[in-house]
């Protein structure tokens, strides 16, 4: 349990002695209202530090106004209780809100769990236990990743940092899409421009894989075979180009994956599923449970009968097996793995994806909230404000490489986690690099490097760093000392808010709120010029915000510099 969470367990067991009085006096049951007691943080804190709305709740039970049996609760508050010793008083508000008041310093103790907790400051167990499988990217190997395959992989391994963080045992994994239509297509496109670099005339399909990258490809071929490629028949031709450019851009994309700091712990290939006969496994499964029928020459999955919108095929009238087939197939293997949840993270033209997907799990007879589809927004790419076009038929498209060139890992990761999941994110490369206020990661980075500098200040001068335990904190009674304090210890809330959402993006928005908090009582309030108790108090302070940032960083995987 976090400090806010064990302050808030407290003050509900305060209530609730309140509370209980109230209903004794009322000679109605007492019933188990306890779990109905709510607490929240006021948006204004003259409201105090806490509100409670719990007469409203009841006031149709008790037959009573609200500010009636707010009133009622409040004189029947059990002042002489332990959990009354850091209360400094108790008003009603509006239409009949419980406030409550703490006394000054109620926070400080914070800075003792942090220095106890340290890195595991912010912890969870709320996933202990639960197996999770994370699947994310899962481009197909025919081309380099682009900036919407970068979103994927940003949120997919921070919520997994999440996962983990909370207690789930994760493993992360990307599903090589390496069969099928579309991979017989890049072996095409790279031969046909093997044929054209050798001063041939062809005629390039208009669904050809295009660009500069595909060129490329035939030229190292050519150097790796030379005149020994010609011995080979056309088809044969087709399928070592297919093969060659597969392995090249399946090892580019590992190696810009790694550059943003992203390791999987599998790599499934889809061309295992043919070769297992793990999708022949799955459609026998389904007709066992009688879930498939024949129409038009074609076997059908039923999958209306599980809240999908229409039946889907899964054996077209020519024999061979649809892509829905292979997905089918595929989520079967990851449940018979024995995952608790399975997580797929997939773009914005993924939207049917999920009532399929949930159909085919129930069917197989799982629970389909086993299965959590996340669909992100597209990216736009921005130069200074403006758009920067991009067409990935045409091969006009900026590469995960390219932006990892420009601006570096950090900025990538933090800029493509600072919307919720269903938000378009615009993310401009030159605010991106800009070492400014106006960006976001850099603010923040800054707070972490500010502090570094301060420590090493403190150092030069043969000032103590003194832990909290040994300084006096309740010396930390301003204003914005409390407002930074309180951001501190938010700390854990938003972890879980985000792990139970599976959200990242609450970790940005949390990570400004405490930068500005952090700016504004650096600015206001002096560290190095205070007399010496207090200047050791808010390096205490200091020490305890730089954990914070730390972790939040780390989750984020995002660096936390020294110096800038």
């Amino acid at each position: 349990m976090s400090f806010l969470q064990d302050v808030q367990e407290r003050l509900k067991t305060f209530i609730a002695g309140g509370l209980e009085a109230t209903l004794q006096e009322r000679m109605l049951p007492l019933e188990d209202y306890r779990k109905k007691i709510e607490l929240e943080e006021p948006r204004r804190r003259e409201h105090g530090d806490f509100a409670c709305n719990i007469a409203m709740v009841l006031a149709g039970e008790l037959k009573a106004s609200p500010r009636q049996i707010a009133n009622e609760i409040i004189e029947n508050l059990p002042m002489d209780a332990e959990q009354a010793r850091f209360v400094a008083k108790v008003e009603i508000a509006g239409p009949g809100f419980i406030n409550i008041f703490l006394k000054e310093g109620w926070l400080a103790p914070l800075l003792h769990c942090i220095e106890k907790e340290g890195e595991n400051y912010g912890r969870s167990r709320a996933g202990e236990g639960k197996k999770v499988q994370v699947e994310f990217v899962s481009a197909n190997p025919t081309g380099p990743l682009h900036v919407g395959h970068t979103r994927g992989a940003v949120v997919g391994d921070t919520l997994a940092n999440l996962l983990s963080f909370c207690g789930c045992q994760v493993e992360k994994e990307f599903y090589v899409n390496n069969a099928g239509h579309q991979m017989d297509l890049l072996g095409r496109s790279i031969y046909l421009r093997l044929l054209q670099e050798k001063g041939e005339e062809v005629q390039f399909p208009a669904d050809g894989y295009q660009g500069e990258y595909i060129k490329e490809l035939a030229r190292q071929i050519m150097d790796k075979y030379g005149s020994s490629l010609e011995i080979h028949p056309e088809q044969e031709r087709e399928v070592l180009c297919r093969e060659f450019g597969y392995q090249e851009l399946l090892k580019k994309i590992k190696e810009d994956l790694q550059k943003l700091g992203i390791k999987f712990d599998r790599w499934f290939s889809e061309r295992s599923l043919y070769e297992d006969g793990l999708i022949e496994k799955a459609l026998n499964l389904l007709k066992k449970k009688r879930h498939l029928y024949e129409k038009e020459g074609a076997t059908w999955f039923a999958s209306s009968r599980f809240g999908d919108e229409k039946d889907r095929v899964v054996i077209k009238s020519d024999g061979n097996y649809t892509y829905f087939a292979a997905d089918l197939a595929y989520h079967l293997h990851k449940l018979e793995r024995g995952f608790d949840l399975i997580i797929d993270v997939l773009g914005a033209d993924h939207h049917g994806h999920i009532a399929r997907m949930k159909a085919g799990v129930a069917a197989f007879g799982y629970d389909p909230e086993q299965l959590k589809i996340l669909i992100l927004q597209t990216v736009n790419l921005l130069r200074g404000g403006k758009n920067i076009p991009m067409s990935k038929r045409a091969g006009e498209f900026v590469t995960l490489g390219d932006i990892l060139k420009e601006v570096g890992r950090d900025p990538i990761r933090y800029f493509y986690l600072t919307r919720s999941n269903d938000s378009t994110i615009d993310f401009d490369l030159e605010l991106a690099r800009e070492q400014s206020a106006s960006n976001p990661v850099y603010y923040l980075q800054y707070v972490h490097a500010r502090i570094c500098s301060l420590f090493a200040r403190a150092k030069e001068m043969g000032l103590e760093i003194k832990e909290p335990a040994k300084v006096d904190i309740s010396l930390l009674q301003d204003d914005l000392e409390d407002e930074l304090l309180r951001k501190m210890a938010r700390f854990p809330g938003v972890v879980l808010e985000s792990y139970e959402h599976l959200s990242p993006h609450y970790l940005t928005v949390y990570g400004h709120e405490l930068a500005q908090a952090f700016h504004v009582f650096y600015n206001k309030c002096p560290v190095m010029g205070a007399e010496e108790e207090k200047r050791s108090a808010r390096l205490a302070l200091v020490w305890g915000a730089r954990q914070v940032l730390r972790n939040l960083l780390q989750l984020m995987g995002v660096s936390a510099p020294k110096e800038m």
